[in-house]
């Protein structure tokens, strides 16, 4: 699917179930199923001029410990907490899924006035509609 949107899509090797399980367990949540399918066959989906349509398993922990745990964000955003961040737009807003009541929804979070927008019902329709221009930032 994604190649059919986007042919110059660069794939990686697929994440591994430990490295899966050591994020879930870094981030105290499970990730979106549908999320975790896909980084079972590739580990991360880099777009065109290197944007990070879906981000590998390594940068899915680590940035949202760093989200949660900078001091200086919790004086400047809401809560990072109830967020789970898995893809970039290149220009500083990120795509999320909110962990707490398992929705399948998917968010857009704007850095500069920090809102949290629903942008697609679940993980394929963001892959078609980020790829498809429907969704526009």
């Amino acid at each position: 699917m994604i190649r059919d949107l986007e042919p110059r899509a660069k794939f990686r090797a697929p994440a591994t179930e430990a490295a899966i399980r050591s994020c879930e367990r870094s981030l105290g949540a499970r990730l979106d199923e549908d999320l975790v399918a896909l980084l079972l066959e590739t580990n991360g989906v880099v777009g065109e001029f290197g944007l990070g349509l879906i981000w590998p398993i390594e940068r899915i922990a680590a940035d949202n410990i760093t989200f949660r745990t900078t001091p200086d964000f919790a004086d400047l955003y809401m809560p990072f907490d109830p967020l789970v961040f898995f893809a970039d737009d290149g220009g500083g807003d990120q795509f999320a899924f909110v962990q707490r009541d398992r929705r399948k929804d998917v968010f857009v979070w704007d850095h500069e006035n920090d809102s949290r927008t629903w942008v697609a019902p679940h993980l394929d329709r963001y892959l078609t509609w980020w790829l498809d221009g429907t969704i526009t930032l």
